[in-house]
């Protein structure tokens, strides 16, 4: 995968950059610590600059949110309930444990969406509850933009100081992506085990 978005950044520049960072939000493995530490080493050996790449990135990265904004707010809420109907007495969930997992989303939405944005996958992933949750759009972008631009800022200087090194970077990203899926585990265990306690209680 790596040699094929390195293909297209070489081949078309910041349009290829926000491409990439596009689709990365809208498709989740593509990983856009490949993308963002080689674009900062392209700024190195090419004409782009590190601002450019930076705005380019951010800009893909913004607008694969919002298309993903929209699809929970007109599709996810229905396509999740058909799920609970079928399935729920299986997960032993029903419709009112959605209604309060979005009443729980709408409380926390702007801590929420900000810190997701520098955390691989759930940084795509969240735009989808908060479509759901049909959080307000201004704060939803205002906060997705500065989460996001420093996440890029980041990473773009991190390729171009590493250089012909920017791989280094990706291995360091992928420990700290298993480091913070751990977390999130761990997180997502003691809310299952407070919800169900919570139920026996009742």
């Amino acid at each position: 995968m790596e040699n094929w978005l390195t293909y297209i950044m070489n081949n078309f520049g910041y349009i290829g950059i926000t491409f990439l960072m596009a689709l990365e939000n809208i498709f989740p493995p593509i990983p856009s610590e490949v993308v963002l530490t080689f674009g900062g080493f392209m700024t190195t050996q090419s004409s782009l600059s590190i601002v450019g790449v930076i705005l380019s990135s951010t800009t893909g990265s913004v607008g694969g949110a919002i298309a993903l904004y929209y699809f929970g707010m007109y599709q996810g809420q229905k396509r999740i309930e058909k799920i609970v109907d079928k399935w729920g007495h299986i997960l032993r969930l029903n419709k009112e444990d959605i209604d309060k997992s979005n009443n729980w989303f709408s409380k926390y939405e702007s801590w929420a969406v900000f810190l997701c944005r520098f955390v691989p996958l759930m940084r795509s992933i969240i735009s989808i509850p908060a479509g759901m949750a049909h959080m307000n759009i201004l704060l939803f972008l205002v906060l997705t933009t500065i989460g996001t631009l420093i996440w890029n800022t980041v990473l773009v200087y991190l390729g171009a100081s590493v250089g012909g090194s920017w791989q280094t970077i990706v291995g360091y990203m992928d420990i700290y992506s298993r480091v913070m899926y751990g977390i999130l585990l761990l997180v997502i265990i003691v809310l299952i085990v407070v919800l169900i306690r919570k139920k026996k209680k009742r």
